[in-house]
């Protein structure tokens, strides 16, 4: 396994996979454990999966859809959307998920990444931070007014594990991680960082290590094909990302 970590992030809908575009209008993919069975033949180090619905809803996690998930998923695997209490993180855990990603609790309620990450640990507590700006909540729907390096600084001290740093007016276009954003948050926290939002190319994972990131996700990139965006579920080679990332796996990078 490289030590810069390279995953997918897909998005979830009503239990379909989609994809979206500054977090707008969700395109439908396919099946999620379709995606998944396909990840596995690529040997992906860690795979990220965000129900993007759920919170706007005010609904739990779908378990049922996460334990079919988890039960094909071969990789560590990510979950976050709808979770709110210790019982979603415990559950979630015991249907296999390693990693649980809390967004808009984290923000409603401060002191529950301190007693998620005192009872689970912190290596399976992720906190997900969109950013336009500044640090917006609810799917994207709700600006908090909150600065990204002083919230991700929070965070941090609160007990999180690592952040998934995603740029909403990057995410779905391909054009490349918002490097600035990046290195900010990067450079004042020591926890790692998740680059997400903009990727396109392998070379803008290199882009993201270099300007602090410890691991990078992509969605566009790995579910789509060509200029016309046509549905192929892919990932890049092993071989195209240890040529690009393999001088960035040293004992220094955050992991």
């Amino acid at each position: 396994m490289l030590m810069t970590r390279v995953m997918p992030c897909l998005l979830l809908d009503h239990g379909k996979l989609v994809k979206t575009v500054r977090f707008k209008n969700p395109n439908y993919i396919g099946d999620p454990v379709n995606a998944v069975k396909i990840y596995n033949e690529k040997e992906v180090d860690e795979l990220i999966f965000l129900d993007i619905s759920a919170t706007r809803e005010g609904r739990k996690p779908s378990f049922d859809m996460v334990r079919e998930i988890a039960d094909e998923c071969f990789m560590p695997l990510c979950y976050g959307g709808g979770v709110t209490t210790l019982d979603d993180i415990e559950l979630l855990l015991k249907i296999g998920v390693e990693k649980v990603a809390i967004n808009t609790y984290a923000y409603r309620d401060p002191q529950f990444i301190k007693k998620a990450s005192e009872t689970f640990g912190s290596q399976c507590i992720i906190v997900s931070i969109d950013v336009n700006q500044n640090v917006f909540v609810k799917s994207g729907t709700e600006p908090t007014g909150l600065d990204p390096v002083v919230y991700a600084k929070r965070v941090e001290a609160a007990g999180a594990g690592e952040i998934l740093l995603t740029s909403i007016p990057r995410e779905g276009t391909m054009s490349g991680y918002d490097l600035d954003l990046v290195s900010s948050v990067s450079k004042e926290v020591k926890i790692p960082v998740i680059a997400h939002g903009g990727a396109g190319k392998v070379q803008d994972f290199v882009d993201a290590v270099k300007n602090g990131a410890s691991a990078c996700a992509a969605g566009s990139l790995v579910v789509y094909h060509g200029m016309n965006r046509a549905v192929l579920i892919n990932f890049p080679s092993r071989e195209d990302l240890k040529d690009v990332l393999a001088h960035f796996d040293t004992p220094q990078t955050k992991v």
